[in-house]
């Protein structure tokens, strides 16, 4: 099992997770020819992804989901609330899933959870094949003890660092974003993704990827430092999903 970003933040979002010959894209929040572009880089045609599967109706996930499933036939499941609010998916086989309840796309597991977010439906995801795990974490305002149980003994973690709290207080965002991102419904803060890391870390954790990292709240190094401080690790040991190139294959 590998997974790959194809980039990481406000102006867009995709992973690539694959077991065996099964590969799935997690959002698309790129254009069609930028997405095409990007998976090209990571040695993967569109056409042999098996679907795509969306956390929630945001533009910077699911803006592009619906050319590129067109395009090549893919099937796409999201939540009954996240179709209620998506746009651009005529013409395109959707398949809704119960935002607790596992299912499967050939070799993959996927277990969806519900996450407080501001938006219909929300949902992260742990992927599976059998062996390993791969948690997926971003877009939520808060964690909740469901969270955590879902995520407790994951193989690696793909791990929202949005802003930095003093940064956000002092950034250029009006009062009323700031208060959005910095909610409960909004974006995990630096001390609360390392708060999460710090109840999840154990043997088995191989690796952890800081992503959806703020470019007006945040910095690449604060993200960096309060990940390897629960980790005992040099801050530049921590990989960072960028918003132009995200990250590389990671093999589990």
């Amino acid at each position: 099992m590998r997974f790959c970003s194809l980039g990481s933040g406000s102006e867009g979002n995709g992973l690539v997770v694959e077991a065996g010959t099964t590969r799935v894209l997690l959002d698309c929040g790129f254009g069609l020819a930028d997405c095409v572009a990007r998976l090209a880089r990571r040695g993967v045609q569109a056409s042999d992804l098996a679907g795509i599967v969306v956390t929630h109706e945001h533009s910077d996930h699911i803006g592009g989901v619906g050319r590129l499933a067109r395009k090549f036939g893919l099937p796409v499941w999201l939540t009954a609330g996240t179709r209620v609010m998506a746009q651009d998916l005529d013409g395109v086989d959707v398949r809704v899933i119960d935002s607790h309840a596992r299912f499967a796309v050939d070799a993959l597991d996927i277990q969806p959870f519900p996450v407080p977010h501001d938006a219909r439906e929300p949902v992260q995801f742990v992927f599976g094949d059998g062996n390993r795990s791969l948690g997926v974490l971003t877009d939520l305002g808060c964690v909740t003890p469901h969270v955590e149980a879902m995520l407790d003994g994951v193989d690696a973690l793909v791990l929202e660092c949005n802003h930095d709290a003093d940064m956000l207080e002092n950034g250029p965002y009006p009062v009323s974003l700031k208060r959005r991102v910095g909610g409960r419904f909004g974006h995990l803060e630096n001390s609360q993704a390392a708060a999460l890391l710090d109840k999840l870390k154990h043997d088995g954790l191989q690796c952890v990827m800081a992503a959806h990292v703020s470019k007006k709240n945040n910095t690449n190094a604060l993200a960096q430092t309060a990940l390897a401080n629960v980790l005992g690790c040099n801050a530049d040991e921590v990989r960072v999903a960028c918003q132009t190139s995200g990250f590389d294959w990671i093999r589990l």
